[in-house]
């Protein structure tokens, strides 16, 4: 609002009236004031910022939102700070350090894989969750690793003296070895990890330095109806009652450091550690998430924003639509089956929603459109800098050229790899480059062989023939349909009509892939031990299974990944220039670099919000909302006995929401996350821990490429009841003991 300082009222000039009239006038005035900033306040917060370069005008409007921590308790690399809590928590989630003796809170989807892996159908923890109640009690969880972040630096001039003037080709190649010069520099007589990341599409490139520990043991998980009440239903739905969480440990030798398991281990020590709070949360509290968001598009043109719409999102929905529906076929009907795709399913699963959702907000809100008027004013801003000027143009000519084959690729990896068996078959390909390259040395001829036998017996471990089998059916059968038959592989379809009949009937190739899977040698461990002892690469050729793979993947790496790998490099410095054409375009915005898997916080408020018209979401869900959504034996609504005997009895223990008399569950907040954030710690102004995120909302599923400040949220579970699980469902209240607790 806009008023004239030169202006000055008194009570002679105007008289009583007029002044009565003047404050009704100022008095309204202020009111619509404060509701203006109070819409403004309501916006959701986006951005995803490096706390190593947090600046101070992000850093003073965290203060303002209610932080009460300096920016060297956010994050410093001289003294314990709150990033040396937050790990990346195996390959794609996060987690946090929550005690002095190493114990780890992140999502259960992200400790799915260990749950399962430990589970057999006597014990089934994945069916009827799990809680040590000593650490001898603890499982290890093979392969499963945490990192710690132990620094990082700007190495943007390192990396653009030797890359200025370079594009394409040569300056991914040369990219990619400065990166491998400053990563073994960095870790030169050390046992950490690093890895250098461009920053704004590669404007910036920043290193980060981690310390890996191996040995991490599974220490607690709630039941699966519990972890994953609602199931695909209520996937990326608020409200939303999910428990979504799993416990963990992270063990070190007795200096601390670093080590493969072993029973003289002892729990890690941490830096830091965070407090837990009891006191809940209110509407338009301040939370802060720290975490690793895995990938956004945040600067993506509209050329992007159409193929995605209109080309990539509906394949790969449609594909993973089938490889669902048959895997859940069998899930439905034999808990060893359920356990044994349980992890593969959630996967597939998970993001089947997201793309569906994706493309639908997308279009609902124009997106591609607000993406054509940005570029319009960058055109207008570009004329007469030589620089900038014709970039959009550019783009429109390597997206036209590149169209008519993204579908296929979809169908590659979606599609005819969607198949475990033809994924495993294509894997092969590396022990028929090592039979038949010339002057290939016995002992890695000797090493293929042997790297696939144990990719076989892993292989074998997962596989569900009855469920592949149809999945190989179908996806060959809409390659054929969907796919220009210029584009197919010579010879493939011809040879399948001939011998099982008409390429229009479904049946023709359900008759196929029964007589592939009846003959590969890959399921049949007599023929396989033969070629193991006596490789040759006819009989690996003429196997069915992977003839068929590789008939598909050489076809689309001999043809098309050329195509595509001109595409990504041509895009690539189109991106770099029209970022840092952006930037300058726009100088005083504030500016964060897409998700890239590296360490970033993000800040919001805990707020509710109305979808549509007539409904409103209330900032909190409870148990009440559990029970009202109980469905008895029901695949995704089920409850164990227990649950349900505690809620009757109203025990709730000192996790109790005295507002509502009841166990709050979940809660949302405006914080910006996206995929890799699961599990990251919801902290309030203290940092202390409130909850953990494990969701977006449905109405905001564009938040890769555009974030919705006036729909989108994020869905925690509630710390309280995390601990109620723990505490009164587990029994476990030996770690309910080992947490700082603040009440």
């Amino acid at each position: 609002m806009k008023t004239n300082a030169r202006v000055f009222f008194s009570k002679k000039k105007l008289g009583l009236k007029s002044l009565k009239i003047l404050r009704a006038y100022m008095k309204r005035s202020l009111m619509i004031f404060f509701l203006l900033l109070a819409m403004q306040w309501a916006k959701a917060d986006e951005g995803m910022w490096l706390p190593y370069l947090l600046g101070q005008q992000v850093y003073n409007d965290m203060v303002k939102k209610g932080l009460k921590l300096t920016k060297e308790q956010l994050y410093s690399i001289n003294k314990a700070s709150l990033k040396d809590a937050i790990i990346i928590f195996g390959g794609g989630c996060t987690g946090e350090i929550v005690s002095s003796q190493g114990l780890i809170f992140t999502n259960h989807h992200c400790g799915y894989d260990a749950i399962a892996g430990a589970s057999t159908v006597a014990h089934n923890y994945l069916k009827d969750g799990f809680f040590a109640k000593t650490r001898q009690q603890e499982i290890p969880a093979a392969r499963l690793s945490v990192q710690f972040l132990v620094k990082v630096e700007d190495v943007t001039e390192q990396v653009n003296d030797t890359l200025e003037g370079l594009s394409g080709q040569e300056r991914l190649r040369l990219q990619q070895q400065v990166f491998a010069d400053i990563v073994k520099k960095a870790v030169d007589s050390t046992d950490y990890e690093a890895k250098v990341l461009p920053m704004f599409k590669g404007n910036q490139f920043l290193l980060f330095v981690y310390q890996r520990y191996k040995d991490i043991r599974l220490v607690a998980a709630p039941p699966e109806s519990i972890g994953k009440f609602g199931g695909d239903t209520d996937n990326w739905e608020w409200p939303r009652h999910t428990g979504d969480f799993s416990v963990f440990r992270v063990y070190a030798d007795k200096n601390g450091q670093p080590a493969e398991y072993s029973a003289d281990n002892v729990p890690l020590k941490p830096k830091y550690f965070l407090p837990v709070s009891l006191k809940g949360v209110k509407e338009n509290d301040y939370a802060m998430l720290f975490g690793y968001p895995g990938s956004t598009n945040r600067y993506e043109t509209s050329y992007g924003v159409n193929l995605k719409t209109s080309v990539e999102n509906p394949a790969i929905v449609h594909l993973r639509d089938i490889r669902l529906k048959y895997m859940f076929e069998r899930m439905k009907n034999d808990p060893a089956i359920k356990l044994k795709l349980a992890s593969a399913y959630a996967r597939i699963a998970n993001y089947w929603k997201f793309f569906d959702g994706e493309t639908r907000q997308l279009l609902k809100y124009n997106v591609e459109e607000q993406k054509r008027e940005q570029e319009a004013a960058f055109e207008k801003w570009a004329q007469g800098k030589p620089a900038y000027q014709g970039l959009l143009k550019d783009y429109a000519k390597i997206y036209e050229e590149w169209r008519p084959y993204a579908k296929h690729r979809i169908y590659i990896n979606e599609g005819i790899l969607g198949s475990p068996l033809a994924a495993f078959a294509a894997s092969l390909q590396a022990v028929e480059k090592a039979l038949t390259q010339p002057g290939m040395p016995a002992d890695a001829v000797q090493k293929s062989l042997q790297a696939a036998d144990k990719a076989r017996k892993a292989f074998l471990e997962d596989e569900d023939q009855p469920s592949d089998q149809k999945i190989l059916a179908a996806t060959c059968q809409q390659f054929y349909t969907d796919i220009a038959p210029a584009q197919h592989p010579i010879g493939f379809y011809d040879a399948v009509k001939a011998k099982f009949g008409n390429l229009k009937d479904d049946n023709t190739f359900r008759l196929w892939a029964a007589a592939l899977m009846h003959s590969t040698f890959i399921f049949n461990d007599e023929k396989w031990a033969a070629f193991m002892a006596h490789p040759d690469a006819v009989t690996l050729q003429t196997d069915p299974a992977f003839a068929y793979a590789s008939a598909f993947v050489k076809n689309y790496t001999g043809k098309y990944l050329p195509l595509h790998t001109r595409f990504v490099l041509q895009n690539n410095d189109l991106d770099r220039a029209y970022m840092k054409g952006l930037m300058e375009m726009s100088p005083g915005k504030k500016w964060y670099p897409d998700a890239n898997f590296s360490m970033r916080l993000t800040y919001g408020q805990v707020k509710p919000y109305e979808p549509r018209d007539a409904v409103h979401y209330d900032y909190v869900c409870t148990m009440a909302g559990v029970m009202e959504k109980y469905k008895p034996g029901d695949y995704e609504f089920d409850l164990p006995e227990k649950y349900i005997d505690l809620y009757r009895k109203k025990d709730f223990g000192p996790y109790k929401d005295a507002k509502r008399n009841d166990m709050v569950v979940c809660f949302i907040t405006t914080n910006d996350i996206t995929g890799g954030n699961s599990g990251s710690p919801v902290l309030n102004g203290n940092g202390e821990l409130i909850g953990l995120a494990f969701d977006g909302n449905y109405e905001a599923l564009s938040h890769k490429i555009q974030f919705d400040q006036v729909y989108n949220r994020t869905i925690c579970v509630d710390i309280r009841y995390v601990l109620w699980c723990i505490d009164k469902l587990g029994g476990a209240t030996n770690i309910i003991n080992e947490l700082k607790i603040v009440k």
